[in-house]
């Protein structure tokens, strides 16, 4: 770990978030909520909307997993996402992972995720994560990375990975 960021391959790297992150937060979360941008309302609306939905999400984080760490994932220094981890005593659960628009579809989050993976295997964890079912691309990532069903629910799945030495490549 150089400068409490943890360097990855191909540039990547992840550190833990502080404050003078909020403002890139803010904007990845509103470019993951684009489709609000199609309703008929006022620019000021919307904004206080995605504004109010952010601080809802920070909040139930928060709720549910107390102990969670927000980590920001950069490419070569700069910020390109958002990944909100919660380090149990019986697993580690990825609660959020969210990637700027032009980071999607490099293999980033793959790369991320096998990290994770890798931490995991280290603490002889599960590593669990949860997947909106309309989300076809993530769940074919998932599956690509040994992630397997272990609750299905109407609008989402959790799923489970589980360490064995020689899946893990990072």
């Amino acid at each position: 770990m150089m400068n409490n960021k943890i360097q990855l391959p191909d540039g990547l790297g992840i550190r833990l978030a502080n404050t003078s992150d909020n403002a890139f937060i803010e904007q990845l979360f509103n470019s993951t909520r684009q489709f609000l941008d199609l309703a008929d309302a006022e620019t000021d609306y919307l904004n206080m909307v995605k504004s109010h939905q952010l601080q809802l999400q920070t909040e139930s984080y928060g709720q549910q997993s107390p102990d969670a760490m927000t980590f920001i994932i950069d490419k070569q220094g700069t910020s390109i996402g958002r990944m909100v981890l919660d380090f149990g005593k019986n697993i580690v659960h990825i609660i959020d992972i969210a990637l700027i628009v032009d980071a999607r579809g490099k293999g980033y989050g793959k790369s991320i995720i096998q990290a994770v993976q890798h931490i995991a295997l280290k603490q002889s964890l599960p590593l669990g994560l949860t997947v909106d079912v309309r989300n076809l691309k993530a769940r074919q990532l998932y599956a690509s990375l040994g992630f397997q069903l272990a609750e299905a629910h109407d609008i989402y799945q959790f799923l489970l990975w589980y360490p064995t030495a020689n899946r893990i490549q990072v």
